[in-house]
């Protein structure tokens, strides 16, 4: 039963960073999912499923782990590229991309 410690990544269709702040901490899954064959549904014997902890920091987390003598495993997020653009860049002579209108 490991736990994994992560930031959250925001959304692909989202430009927000709601649900994002705070450092989750989940259990891995220890035995395999099973399909019931009467309805489909997919079902786990494993309750550590269902826990998913948040902290405010990464430190918070290990702690927590390491009092409870869970091993655990940190993923470190990474930092979005961003990359920053004037609206005047869309009227430049040198521009690269076609002109749309």
């Amino acid at each position: 039963m490991t736990a994994r410690i992560f930031k959250p990544a925001r959304g692909a269709t989202s430009s927000g960073t709601a649900r994002t702040k705070k450092w989750v901490l989940v259990f891995d899954q220890s035995t395999p999912r099973t399909v019931e064959p009467l309805m489909g549904w997919t079902s786990s014997s494993d309750m550590t499923q269902q826990v998913k902890l948040s902290f405010e920091t990464s430190e918070e987390a290990v702690a927590y782990c390491e009092r409870n003598g869970i091993p655990y495993r940190v993923e470190q997020p990474k930092q979005p590229k961003r990359r920053t653009l004037a609206y005047a860049d869309n009227f430049k002579y040198n521009r690269v991309g076609a002109w749309t209108h």
